[in-house]
């Protein structure tokens, strides 16, 4: 096993038992209340539990990328390509909207360390390893997360399979 994918691997039987526990209220106050085996999202990582730098939570994740969407749909409206009373067209007019989400994305999370609407709602991409988030970051996880599939894969430190692999994490600002 690999430990770019260790995080993602959990006895699914302890992981139950904790998760079985963490309803009581006895045992709510010694793990944290979170229902997460180890404590928090992040625990592994080296993160805080809660502000600057503690892992993102879901809803502000899914506000960013609705704020993305809807750039990414005015950037296609301005230029032509997208109208919201006739759609798109066809299929080649698609491609070019998520081309547009794409670029918007890497664009931004080179330059802001997020993208526009990472920033609207104070969260921020950082490299595992710290320092520049760099270029090449951005683009494999922006290609991962226009796939879908990788962001919709969770490991236990609420992290996307698209920001494992290209070895960042979406942390607070």
């Amino acid at each position: 096993m690999t430990g770019l994918f260790r995080a993602c691997y959990v006895d699914p039987f302890a992981y139950a038992g904790t998760m079985a526990r963490s309803t009581s209220s006895s045992s709510a106050s010694s793990s944290g209340g979170s229902g997460h085996p180890d404590g928090w999202p992040g625990k592994d990582l080296g993160l805080p539990e809660e502000g600057p730098r503690s892992v993102g939570r879901i809803g502000r994740r899914i506000v960013a990328l609705l704020i993305d969407g809807a750039l990414a749909d005015l950037v296609a409206y301005v230029t032509g390509v997208w109208s919201p009373v006739n759609g798109s067209g066809d299929i080649a007019h698609s491609w070019i909207q998520i081309a547009i989400f794409a670029v918007l994305q890497i664009l931004f999370i080179c330059l802001l360390s997020g993208s526009f609407g990472h920033v609207c709602v104070g969260l921020r991409v950082v490299p595992m390893r710290g320092g520049y988030v760099g270029v090449w970051r951005p683009v494999v996880r922006t290609v991962l997360l226009c796939l879908v599939v990788p962001a919709l894969i969770i490991d236990r430190d609420s992290r996307g399979a698209h920001d494992r692999i290209a070895g960042t994490v979406l942390v607070r600002r």
